[in-house]
């Protein structure tokens, strides 16, 4: 019986999967297009291709098992949606982001989560509280893998957005999100500051003591602490690149 994975919800690594027959393909050819563009998504958002890893229409279709199709439909979108890029030439990858538009992201990022911390303290719900302990709990408890730590980094911050029921900034933090997942894959910068514990701990004490200010202050100083890594870590490949570049072209020459 030939299946198609789905992912339900917001792009992360875990979640709940549903199998579809072939039967289902043929009945809800709409819902099968979006299963593959959502589980393809994921996988990029999750870091199973590396950054700037190159992306086959066959080979994609072999692992999620299904026709060419829904996989260059899917791969359009992501093209659109800034996860992945592709040139007649080269064909389709995963995007790579430069430094410039890293700095871009972080810059919007810690608006956003400054303000999403600040509104979460304001209007947080015992629900709420018990996920972001439950979250950062999962997330201190987590191994050494770096695409599990990435998954449930990006979900303790997300539960700080979500406690903040501002649907509007949850709109514009999901969008952000992604491009953050891809920077964070790219550089592997998780574990690179010592205090990056301390750091979740003074956002999640802001937020549950409802003082305002504190949370938005540990949110930005966090999201500066990172960005500084990430910023750091992107001109260094840079310079790199290119110096390999002019060193190639001088053998050429």
């Amino acid at each position: 019986m030939t299946r198609v994975m789905a992912h339900e919800g917001a792009p992360r690594c875990e979640g709940v999967w549903i199998l579809y027959t072939i039967s289902n393909v043929f009945e809800r050819p709409g819902l099968v297009r979006e299963t593959v563009y959502a589980h393809l998504r994921d996988l990029i958002l999750g870091g199973k291709f590396a950054p700037g890893e190159k992306l086959g229409e066959v080979e994609l279709g072999t692992l999620l098992g299904v026709s060419r199709t829904p996989i260059r439909e899917a791969v359009q979108r992501l093209v659109q949606e800034g996860l992945l890029a592709s040139s007649a030439n080269r064909g389709v990858w995963v995007r790579v982001l430069s430094a410039d538009e890293a700095r871009e992201v972080y810059e919007v990022r810690e608006t956003l989560d400054g303000l999403g911390a600040e509104l979460a303290a304001r209007h947080h719900t015992d629900a709420d509280a018990r996920k972001l302990r439950e979250a950062l709990k999962r997330l201190e408890a987590a191994g050494r893998d770096y695409r599990e730590q990435t998954a449930l980094d990006l979900a303790f911050h997300r539960a700080v957005m979500e406690a903040s029921h501002n649907s509007a900034l949850l709109d514009l933090a999901r969008t952000l999100e992604q491009r953050v997942a891809l920077i964070k894959h790219q550089t592997r910068t998780y574990n690179a500051h010592p205090h990056t514990r301390e750091q979740h701990h003074a956002i999640l004490s802001g937020v549950l003591s409802g003082d305002g200010r504190s949370a938005r202050d540990a949110a930005k100083a966090h999201v500066r602490t990172f960005a500084a890594l990430v910023l750091a870590e992107l001109t260094s490949t840079s310079l790199l690149t290119t110096a390999g570049d002019a060193l190639d072209e001088q053998e050429e020459s």
